[in-house]
C-alpha cells in the first residue's frame, strides 16, 4: 500500500514538473510580446541579458566589456552565455537559446531541492524517531518535503517570469541551491564549488558560508541536542523505576551524538581555495588586455557595494540613495551593509541546530537587503521555504503573506507604469510598492524564525511527557 502511494506521489510530481517546463518553454516564444526582460523587476544591472550581450560586443570589439556602465557581471558568465546572444542569420533566435540554457538551470535547481528536501525529511523522521515521536514521524511522512519544495520552485510565477524574462538569475539561484545540496549531502567538493561560482556571480552568497560549514560539521537540520540529552535521561530514570536495566544501554545508544566533522570542513575550505583559484586565473586570462582581476573587482563587487545605478527596482536602496545628501552617502552605505552583517553571528547562534533552515534565513535577508535585488531573488528563498513545510506548520499571518506577494505581483507593474508611461504618478508610487514588499519579506523571515523556535519548544514539551 505505502509502495503504491510512493509511485503515485513520483508519478504525479513528474507530471507537474513536465508541464512546468513546458509552460517555460511555450512562454519563450513569446518573449517579444511579453518584454519582460525590461521589467525593474525581473532584470537588475547585475542580471539584464541585454547588459550582457553589450558587455560581449563590447569585448568582440577589442574594447572593455566594463567600459561605460552596462556590464557589471562575471567575465565567465560573459564567455559562456556571450556567444548565445549574438544574433545569427539561421538557425534559432538568440533569445531562444539563451532561454533554453535558463529553462536547463531551472531544471537542474528543482531536482537538487529536490534531492535536498529528502535528506532533510529523513534527517527529521530519524530526529523524530530517536525522541520517541512516533506520531509526529507518521505524519511528516504523509508530505514529501522534497517534492512540494521542488514543485513550488518550478511553479513559482516569479520562477517563470526570472527564467523567461532574459534574466541570469536562474544560473545564480542553480550555483546557490548546488552548493546548499553538495553540503546537505556532505560532499565538501561540491559545496565548495556552488560556492565559489555563487559569491563570483553575486557577492551575497559569501554569508552561506556558515551554514553550509554547519552542514557539513554537524550533518542534516534536526533538533536541539539537548532534546536528545533530556529524552535519554527521562528514559533512563523509567527504565530504573522498574529495576529494568537490561534495557538501558539500547535507549541510551538512541542519543545521536552529533560530534562536529572537522575532516569536512577542513576539505571544504581546501577545494574553495582551489576553485577559487580556478576562477581567478580564468577570469585574470578573459580580461588579460582590459585591465585584469582589478577591473573585474571594480566594476563588480564594488558596483555592488556603492551602489552607483540608481535605476528603480523592487528594493529599497535606489531611492533612499537617489534622495540622500552626497556628504552622508558613505555613511548610510556602511549602514545599509553592516545591517546585514550584524544578524549573521546572532542568527547562526539561535539557530545552528538547523543550518539548512539557517541558510534559508540568510537567502531571504540579503534578498531584502542587497543593492540591486530581482523577483529571482525571491523565487529561491520561497522555493527553498518548502523544506520545512512539517516544521512551519503553524506558522502565523500565512494567508496574509500569500495574498500579499500575488497582490504586489500584479500591483508593482501597475504602479510603476503609471509613474513612467502615462505620467500620472511618481517615484512615491513604485517606492509604496517596494516598501510594502520589503515589508512582506520582513514579516515572512521573522514569522518563519519565531515558528521554527515554537517547533522546537513543542518537541521539548512532547519529549518530557
Amino acid at each position: 500500500m505505502a509502495d503504491g502511494e510512493e509511485k503515485k506521489g513520483r508519478r504525479k510530481f513528474w507530471t507537474l514538473a513536465a508541464a512546468a517546463v513546458l509552460v517555460r518553454v511555450a512562454l519563450v516564444f513569446f518573449q517579444e510580446e511579453l518584454n519582460l526582460g525590461s521589467r525593474p523587476e525581473v532584470a537588475t544591472p547585475l542580471t539584464s541579458l541585454r547588459r550582457l550581450a553589450e558587455g560581449y560586443w563590447l569585448k568582440q570589439s577589442s574594447i572593455s566589456p566594463y567600459a561605460g556602465s552596462m556590464y557589471h557581471g562575471s567575465p565567465l558568465l560573459l564567455a559562456v552565455i556571450g556567444p548565445l546572444t549574438v544574433k545569427r542569420v539561421e538557425g534559432p533566435s538568440s533569445h531562444i537559446l539563451c532561454s533554453l540554457v535558463f529553462i536547463i538551470a531551472d531544471i537542474i535547481s528543482a531536482l537538487l531541492i529536490r534531492a535536498t528536501g529528502q535528506n532533510l525529511q529523513l534527517a527529521y523522521q530519524n530526529s523524530l524517531g530517536s525522541l520517541n515521536l512516533k506520531r509526529l514521524q507518521e505524519t511528516s511522512r504523509s508530505i514529501s518535503a522534497g517534492d512540494l519544495a521542488a514543485l513550488i520552485y518550478f511553479w513559482n510565477p516569479m520562477t517563470i517570469v526570472a527564467c523567461v524574462g532574459l534574466s541570469t538569475s536562474p544560473i545564480e539561484n542553480m550555483m546557490v541551491v548546488l552548493s546548499v545540496y553538495g553540503a546537505c549531502s556532505r560532499l565538501a567538493p561540491l559545496a565548495a564549488f556552488g560556492w565559489v561560482l555563487a559569491v563570483h556571480l553575486s557577492l551575497y552568497p559569501i554569508l552561506l558560508i556558515i551554514p553550509i560549514i554547519l552542514l557539513l560539521g554537524y550533518g542534516p537540520d534536526a533538533p536541539p541536542a539537548k532534546l536528545f540529552v533530556i529524552s535519554t535521561s527521562s528514559g533512563s530514570r523509567s527504565l530504573s523505576d522498574t529495576h529494568d536495566k537490561s534495557n538501558r544501554l539500547p535507549n541510551q545508544m538512541m542519543f545521536p551524538m552529533r560530534i562536529f566533522s572537522w575532516r569536512l570542513v577542513g576539505s571544504f575550505i581546501i577545494w574553495a581555495s582551489i576553485w577559487s583559484l580556478h576562477v581567478l586565473i580564468l577570469s585574470s586570462i578573459y580580461l588579460n588586455q582590459f585591465g585584469g582581476l582589478s577591473e573585474m573587482f571594480k566594476k563588480t563587487y564594488g558596483f555592488i557595494l556603492t551602489v552607483e545605478d540608481l535605476s528603480p527596482n523592487i528594493g529599497v536602496l535606489w531611492y533612499f540613495f537617489a534622495e540622500v545628501f552626497d556628504f552622508f552617502r558613505v555613511f548610510f552605505l556602511l549602514v545599509f551593509h553592516m545591517n546585514i552583517l550584524f544578524m549573521i553571528l546572532p542568527l547562526a547562534i539561535r539557530l545552528y541546530h538547523r543550518p539548512c533552515f539557517l541558510a534559508f534565513v540568510y537567502i531571504a535577508i540579503s534578498s531584502l537587503l542587497k543593492s540591486y535585488p530581482s523577483v529571482g531573488d525571491s523565487a529561491l528563498y520561497l522555493g527553498l521555504l518548502g523544506f520545512f513545510i512539517n516544521e512551519l506548520a503553524e506558522m502565523h499571518f500565512s494567508f496574509l503573506l500569500f495574498g500579499g506577494y500575488i497582490g504586489l505581483s500584479f500591483l508593482s507593474p501597475v504602479m510603476h507604469n503609471l509613474w513612467i508611461w502615462r505620467g500620472t504618478g511618481n517615484a512615491n508610487f513604485y517606492f509604496a510598492t517596494a516598501i510594502a514588499y520589503a515589508s512582506l519579506q520582513i514579516l515572512l523571515v521573522v514569522e518563519s524564525v519565531s515558528a521554527m523556535l515554537s517547533h522546537d519548544r513543542m518537541l521539548r514539551k512532547l519529549s518530557l511527557t
